[in-house]
């Protein structure tokens, strides 16, 4: 936060969204866009930003490739928004360089696994009104997430009322497992497929055999109702 505070006292020429103040030290440029209201990331960041405050906005989602084009980037600050949503590909591009993500305090409840294991950022995401769920069980064991914050991810729904309420962590630390949880109804899902298209099969195989059974017993009625050659008089 202090470094940031420098920051503001050092502007520089480059182009910078009008919403939004870009400053410089030491070589490292940064943008900064606290608190102006904002509902989506801005377009006209430039592209040798080095830190990128947006928290304290309105933002509602983070798409793909949003911060494609910003491959300085080292700090990203979306913490204190309205997200909702993250895609998948939200973070492509600046996963090699980026050091630290702050989405805490938002309104996120579930993250594709995808847009943050990729990343080696120092992860922030607490204070969120998280499902917990295999995704973010995986989440927790490979990101790195800030050990600060770590205990702040908070179960606010969840597959069974009693982890409701509590720190993500310490019910995986109970033993719970959310992605066996997961596969067990994956497994039942795929018993009952197969069983119906099993029962499919044999009603299918029965109705052709009946069906094959009453076309030969018309056919032996046809044949019995033909007169029959006499015999022949020596």
């Amino acid at each position: 936060q202090a470094f940031f505070c420098l920051l503001l006292c050092i502007p520089w020429g480059s182009s910078c969204p009008p919403s939004c103040q870009c400053t410089e030290r030491a070589g490292a440029k940064a943008v900064l866009c606290s608190s102006r209201h904002l509902e989506e990331i801005p377009k006209d960041i430039p592209r040798d930003v080095v830190f990128l405050k947006l928290d304290a906005n309105s933002i509602t989602r983070i798409p793909s490739n949003a911060f494609r084009h910003l491959s300085h980037l080292e700090e990203i600050d979306l913490s204190r928004n309205a997200i909702e949503k993250i895609d998948r590909a939200a973070f492509r591009g600046v996963a090699a360089g980026l050091r630290t993500l702050d989405l805490s305090s938002n309104r996120i409840r579930s993250i594709p696994k995808e847009a943050l294991l990729a990343l080696n950022a120092k992860l922030r995401l607490a204070n969120n009104p998280w499902h917990c769920e295999c995704a973010l069980q995986e989440v927790l064991w490979e990101a790195r997430l800030d050990p600060d914050s770590v205990q702040d991810i908070t179960c606010h729904t969840a597959p069974r009322e009693e982890y409701v309420g509590k720190p993500l962590l310490q019910v995986l630390d109970a033993g719970v497992n959310f992605c066996s949880v997961r596969q067990r109804t994956m497994d039942v899902a795929m018993f009952i497929t197969m069983f119906a298209w099993f029962a499919m099969v044999i009603v299918y195989v029965i109705c052709y055999v009946r069906h094959n059974r009453e076309d030969a017993c018309k056919h032996v009625d046809y044949l019995k109702s033909l007169p029959r050659t006499q015999a022949h008089v020596e």
